[in-house]
């Protein structure tokens, strides 16, 4: 045997096994760096400090667990451990493993029509989640996952432009969402997965948590899939009191669960966030305005505002969303006797307004007030304490209608000439749903002169003396507990009338 060959194989054998330790510890040293880049990523989103090598192994080994309350897809809330979201999928990932757990297990039941209502408004086939199912070890062959360390509460905002959405269908529920399980503290964070922007009012979402809130669109810098390791998914609805009249016509729902309480509840706390002080008093009384400045415009305010103030000896005052901040017109409606507005969604900041002050609110021509009422039954809901007005202007020479504008302004020129004159010639808008009918836009975004001999006639009828707030504690209803061991016990007294001498 040739020696130099003996050795020049010892040698390559040497040399192949130094080279594959090299390149075992390259990939050792590479899944570290990973590591730790997916570590420092995850502790972009949190303080909470992560191990990152633990959280995988507990992910592969446990896989996701769900425990749900809730019957239904409408009433229904999870809790979930390392439930995951593809950003390029845009899709929630549920693993599977031996110690997974799936309360309720529905199988194919899930999606009839889903696991649960992502937002507040109940059975909405826009706000519906559900997610699909891989098995643990499918994670070798899927990108490394980012772990999110916050306790996470996952739902959707359903209209976050709109301020009677913001707070009736978000805000309220949130907050009394977080109120239900104690580690949706203010340490936790919310994720928004609608696929809105941040929208008008997102500093008051910001309220909620010392946590920013974060987007599904900005899910996506922060990883290919992200991991939460304890997260709640939907929202309560037993704070709502109005149905928007996607099945039948708009107006309160059925089985109404809050009451005035929780609201200043609610109301307390917001006001505490926007260091608006609840023991400030005004110095005087008064009345505000909500002023439009785009649409739905009171065409003769300067005239009304001086007439309240004359009417009831009172200093009147305007705001208008856009021009004031959210926590002066807070600080204000806190303190206001009574609030006037064209019907609109700013009239929900109603619920900030002191018990016994007066809501009024003003009715385009053709548009029937009983057939609008969230803001009648907000007022309405026991432990509110306020009083509410309907003015409706019923003469046609008072308003003022855009057909020219776009259909969703109120302009109905798209539309064909005899339906145009049907609408034009309308008296009243009939009962409707939800969301495009033409006649309730053209009406709704009309301008209004209003009369107001007739207004103070109608604010009169309710309102006798000047109108203020009543600095009383809330009342509601107190219900005894059952009768127990109930006994009769009859008197007998003597009658003198028929005694025999």
């Amino acid at each position: 045997m040739n020696i130099a060959a003996v050795f020049n194989a010892l040698l390559v054998s040497a040399l192949a096994a130094v080279l594959w330790k090299y390149i075992k510890l390259r990939e050792h040293v590479f899944v570290v760096e990973e590591e730790l880049v997916l570590t420092r990523q995850s502790q972009e989103l949190s303080r909470v400090q992560i191990d990152y090598h633990a959280a995988l192994q507990a992910l592969v080994e446990d896989g996701t667990r769900m425990v749900c309350t809730g019957r239904m897809h409408t009433d229904r809330i999870c809790r979930f451990e390392s439930l995951c979201y593809s950003t390029e999928a845009e899709e929630f990932v549920f693993f599977h493993s031996n110690a997974s757990v799936m309360l309720p297990n529905l199988g194919s039941r899930r999606f009839q029509p889903a696991l649960l209502d992502l937002s507040s408004v109940e059975d909405h086939n826009t706000q519906y989640f559900n997610f699909v199912e891989l098995p643990a070890a499918a994670l070798k062959f899927m990108p490394k996952p980012v772990f999110v360390p916050d306790v996470a509460l996952i739902t959707n905002r359903f209209n976050p432009d709109n301020l009677m959405h913001v707070f009736h269908d978000d805000l309220l529920p949130i907050f009394y969402t977080m109120q239900q399980f104690p580690d949706l503290d203010l340490e936790s964070r919310l994720f928004f997965m609608e696929g809105w922007s941040e929208g008008l009012h997102f500093d008051l979402y910001k309220l909620l948590s010392n946590k920013q809130p974060l987007l599904r669109e900005q899910l996506k810098t922060l990883g290919r899939l992200l991991c939460f390791t304890k997260s709640y998914v939907g929202l309560s609805k037993v704070t709502t009191w109005y149905q928007y009249g996607f099945v039948q016509p708009q107006g309160p729902k059925a089985n109404i669960l809050v009451s005035g309480n929780e609201i200043r509840h609610f109301t307390k706390f917001m006001m505490e966030k926007l260091n608006v002080s609840l023991e400030e008093s005004a110095s005087e009384e008064y009345i505000v305005v909500f002023s439009r400045t785009i649409n739905r415009l009171i065409l003769n305010e300067a005239e009304l505002i001086l007439a309240l103030a004359q009417e009831f000896q009172m200093k009147t005052i305007t705001v208008s969303i856009e021009d004031h901040s959210f926590s002066h017109i807070v600080r204000l409606i806190s303190n206001a006797s009574m609030l006037v507005s064209m019907h609109g969604a700013q009239l929900v900041m109603s619920l900030f307004l002191p018990r016994g002050a007066t809501v009024v609110e003003l009715f385009p021509y053709a548009i029937n007030p009983e057939h609008y009422t969230p803001y009648k039954t907000l007022s309405a809901l026991p432990g509110m304490d306020l009083q509410y007005i309907a003015w409706q202007n019923t003469d046609r020479e008072n308003t003022v209608t855009f057909p020219d504008r776009p259909w969703d302004q109120g302009g109905i020129a798209h539309l064909d000439k005899a339906e145009q004159e049907r609408i034009i010639k309308s008296k009243e808008v009939p009962r409707h749903l939800c969301c495009r009918n033409p006649e309730w836009l053209f009406r709704v975004y009309q301008d209004t002169k209003v009369d107001i001999p007739s207004l103070i006639q109608v604010i009169r009828q309710t309102v006798k003396s000047k109108p203020g707030p009543k600095k009383q504690k809330g009342t509601s209803g107190l219900y005894p507990g059952k009768v127990r061991d109930a006994k009769c016990q009859a008197s007998v007294q003597e009658s003198h009338l028929f005694r025999k001498h």
